[in-house]
């Protein structure tokens, strides 16, 4: 016999018509199940933004049909906000959500229904602005084979990126949550989108969790789509159209500057920028440091890891798992198995010295190492290859002093490398991969090839000085001119909104610093 659990209970109670509504009405009214996911801060806020956005609106051509998306608290705060933004402007608004606080924590559909009563009861007061769609109580329906499959993939990603390791079983209960979740997404997005047809869907990511699984039913319903992200820079936004925006395309942009040289103003923003960087200050809206400690030189970190006068590759790593780096193979199947190969390779050329820094980044993460990759390939390291761990005293921009070869899966550091004349192999996906100065290999075939030719002699194999110049050209096209102005950050929304309120957006000022950006979200074509 079965044993019944409160659990059990729930989940039983959560198949049965109002049951959790009226639960919360008696229980629990007006509140969070969690205060993870209190809404307060937004339900003290919603009625001065809709009176703002209703003001503008009065005088607003009608716009667009539009589809926005949010999920965890924050980003459902932030979609909310973007969404009257929008309607304020004229468009017609239907803000779809998700409940959940945590997406990697079961939740029993009882609790699930009234967190999404909970959720709703405080975005009505945005209503009739933004029509309001609870996701999680929506009808769903069925999707086509080809997209179920798809949906699949986005709960393996799912699966890594919380795990932070690339390799992970199918038949773990974190891939069944994430399936069923991500299913769930899809279904019921499927069945919305295919009802109102909009113009425009706009999500947050759209690599991983649900951004992802309501993104590819989007694209696949021939729904133009925005994704959007933020990166380090205050009053700046990623956007992408009809693209995942972690991957960062810049193409049709590089096209356009690539022949344009940086004027000497440029030139100086750049390199102060890159200064900044090397030696872990912070610089004008960058809120960022990229090192851990300031730079002491090539000659101090030679001599503190022993190196010699024998050549020196240096591998930059990113931290397994990251969105950057899921679903950025060239030729191998994971960046794991890179790190794999490539590590055996170096082990049987003591002609070099192979020195690994691995990205300060793991200090905040909870996945394996990059380390850990190491040593199970190589469960004895020669004394040619040298560690270094994510919490080493030492500046990563010392260690590309000393280098002679960059090895580089996506990070920023392999460019930077570049820009310092140094050869660099770009094995994954990154942005600035095929852009005229690294070397980028296309097969295994190639990648070893391409080592046995650089190592008997790397500085034959430099970049010229028309590379490295179009490595500060790209470099400044990347951090200045990909990000489009955008008056409130993800990570700092709250005071950036006392700065920027709605009603100074909407005026002359407002459209006159970000009125092309809120274009490019609603799909309007980009102008580089």
């Amino acid at each position: 016999m079965k044993m019944i659990t409160k659990s059990s209970i729930k989940d039983i109670l959560g198949q049965i018509p109002l049951t959790a509504e009226l639960y919360g009405l008696l229980k629990q009214p007006g509140k969070s199940l969690t205060a993870d996911f209190s809404l307060d801060q937004l339900d003290q806020n919603l009625a001065a933004w809709k009176t703002q956005a209703a003001a503008a609106k009065k005088n607003a051509p009608p716009g667009k049909k539009v589809f926005i998306f949010g999920m965890l608290r924050y980003w459902l705060e932030h979609a909310t906000l973007l969404g009257l933004g929008l309607a304020g402007m004229g468009h017609s608004v239907t803000l779809a959500y998700l409940p959940y606080s945590k997406w990697q924590t079961p939740m029993d559909r009882f609790n699930l229904r009234r967190q999404s009563l909970y959720t709703q009861g405080v975005l009505v007061q945005a209503d009739p602005l933004l029509t309001i769609a609870p996701l999680a109580t929506y009808k769903q329906e069925q999707l086509p084979p080809e997209l179920e499959k798809v949906i699949q993939l986005v709960a393996l990603r799912d699966t890594q990126y919380t795990l932070q390791e690339e390799e992970v079983s199918l038949d773990s209960d974190l891939y069944r949550l994430r399936l069923e979740r991500d299913l769930a997404a899809a279904r019921a997005a499927y069945a919305l989108l295919r009802k109102e047809r909009p113009q425009v869907a706009i999500l947050p990511n759209g690599t991983i969790l649900e951004f992802s699984a309501i993104y590819q039913v989007a694209r696949y319903l021939y729904i133009p789509t925005i994704t959007y992200e933020f990166g380090e820079q205050r009053d700046r936004i990623w956007l992408a159209q009809n693209a995942e925006v972690m991957r960062q395309v810049t193409d049709d942009l590089w096209a356009l500057r690539r022949h344009t040289p940086l004027t000497p103003s440029q030139l100086d923003q750049v390199r102060k920028l890159i200064e900044a960087r090397q030696h872990a200050t912070l610089w004008e809206n960058f809120a960022r440091r990229w090192q851990g400690v300031p730079s002491e030189g090539g000659a101090k970190v030679r001599a503190e890891l022993g190196l010699d006068e024998r050549p020196i590759v240096l591998l930059a790593t990113n931290v397994i798992g990251d969105s950057l780096t899921l679903g950025r193979q060239v030729f191998s199947d994971s960046m794991t198995e890179w790190l794999e190969r490539t590590v055996k390779y170096f082990a049987d050329h003591p002609e070099v010295q192979f020195v690994a820094r691995i990205h300060p980044g793991e200090l905040v993460t909870k996945g394996p190492s990059v380390a850990d990759v190491v040593k199970r390939a190589l469960p004895e390291i020669p004394s040619h290859i040298h560690l270094v761990p994510a919490d080493a005293k030492i500046n990563t921009y010392d260690l590309v002093e000393i280098a002679d070869l960059g090895l580089v899966y996506t990070t920023t550091v392999g460019m930077e490398m570049v820009m310092s004349g140094i050869p660099v192999i770009a094995a994954g996906n990154t942005h600035y991969r095929a852009k005229g100065f690294t070397l980028d290999p296309e097969s295994w075939q190639d990648y070893f090839e391409l080592l046995n030719r650089v190592l008997p002699d790397p500085v034959t194999c430099r970049p010229s000085q028309r590379q490295v110049e179009q490595a500060w050209n790209y470099a400044y096209r990347f951090f200045f001119e990909y990000p489009h102005p955008f008056p409130w950050h993800l990570l700092q929304m709250w005071r950036d909104v006392a700065a920027w309120p709605l009603e100074r957006i909407f005026s002359d000022e407002g459209q006159a610093h970000y009125g092309k950006t809120f274009k490019y979200i609603l799909g309007e074509p980009v102008e580089w």
